[in-house]
């Protein structure tokens, strides 16, 4: 747009340039004309060539103008929408800053919040245990069931959580780590405050640790396992202890007690709720097991029983098939004997009817009695 604005405005001073030179020619020959006599005509032809020549130019001129009156209107909308980009893109930069402002703040309070728990002792302790309690909750322990909390032992300690484990074990876990230097350490300036406030971190935190392995957290003979969880509740801390200090594991594990972050925490408590679930199956198996056995036990009396009673059916069908074959036909032989006397002798059928004239009925269902 630029460029046809230039070729636009170097043809408009070519135009006028000539224009001039036109009149300059017709201003001398005017002035030449008054100074003496011109030839005939000569004015009225130089009157008709200027105007003809005039008139073309400015025919130029005006098509030249109506050219740079379209690349100026066109030059004023883009301006015009350049401007409200501008205006929008403006808005929504302070837009931006002030959201950005307000999130400064809120990280600053946060971060005000944040050096206060650090820096009371109360604070972080509950600070902590909120943390562990958000841990347990993801881990699938409930309270009551796999852990109970602030629960006193006999020594008159109170660890934190106590996790019950499979055949009456537990294991106890505190969640108050001192972290106070900590944070002086990351609002030091200079590298000697932040190594003296490093230097003191990993001195109370082997000073907890001590604390810890003395406190009766760890007592296999009153149910405990050999070790005691020390809960870090954040893992820039975790990290800061191994990469400045590595020995304090070391010395730590020699005490019984083990550092545990956040995701290490999650991985012993899952350990811990996979060794209560296969209790739990080993507990049901073997009262199924058990079970079986009384079953056993029983089905044996049953089968005993039912035997017996089989042999007793077995001895009374004999008895039933010896009665109704070998002593019914011993039986049955003697009777057609008589009834063949009684049929050679003629003799009749007594009749054995009462004095009401009926039979009675063992004999009323006899067809040999009923004969004749």
């Amino acid at each position: 747009m630029l460029v046809g604005m230039e070729l636009s405005a170097a043809v408009l001073v070519a135009t006028l340039a000539g224009a001039l030179g036109l009149v300059a020619g017709w201003s001398a020959a005017v002035a030449r004309s008054r100074s003496g006599p011109a030839p005939p005509g000569v004015v009225d032809t130089v009157v008709a060539v200027a105007d003809e020549r005039l008139g073309a130019t400015r025919e130029v001129i005006d098509l030249q103008l109506r050219g740079l009156s379209g690349e100026l209107r066109r030059m004023s909308e883009t301006v015009t929408r350049l401007e409200a980009d501008r205006g929008r893109q403006h808005g929504e930069l302070t837009a931006q800053l002030r959201a950005t402002v307000d999130q400064t703040a809120q990280l600053t309070a946060t971060a005000g919040a944040l050096r206060d728990v650090l820096a009371n002792p109360q604070a972080r302790g509950q600070w902590g245990e909120r943390m562990a309690e958000d841990i347990l909750a993801v881990a699938g322990l409930v309270e009551g069931v796999s852990y109970a909390r602030q629960r006193a032992l006999p020594g008159g300690t109170v660890p934190d959580f106590t996790f019950w484990l499979p055949n009456d074990r537990c294991l106890h876990m505190d969640a108050k780590f001192p972290v106070a230097n900590y944070a002086r350490f990351l609002e030091a300036r200079g590298e000697h405050d932040r190594a003296g406030y490093a230097t003191a971190f990993l001195r109370d935190v082997r000073a907890r640790i001590h604390e810890l392995g003395s406190r009766g957290y760890v007592d296999p003979g009153a149910g405990t396992l050999e070790y005691v969880l020390a809960f870090i509740p954040n893992e820039s801390i975790y990290a800061f202890i191994h990469e400045r200090d590595p020995t304090v594991v070391d010395t730590a594990l020699r005490r019984g007690v083990v550092l545990c972050s956040p995701l290490s925490l999650f991985a012993v408590l899952a350990v811990v709720r996979q060794a209560a679930e296969s209790a739990a199956v080993e507990r049901t198996s073997g009262e199924i097991l058990s079970a079986l056995g009384a079953f056993d036990c029983q089905w044996g009396q049953f089968c005993s029983a039912l035997d017996k009673v089989g042999r007793a059916l077995d001895g009374a069908d004999r008895a039933y098939r010896e009665l109704a074959g070998t002593r019914r036909r011993a039986l049955e032989r003697p009777l057609r004997r008589v009834e063949e006397l009684r049929r050679e002798g003629g003799l009749p059928v007594a009749d054995l009817a009462g004095d009401d004239g009926r039979r009675p009925p063992e004999i009323a269902g006899d067809p040999c009695l009923l004969e004749h």
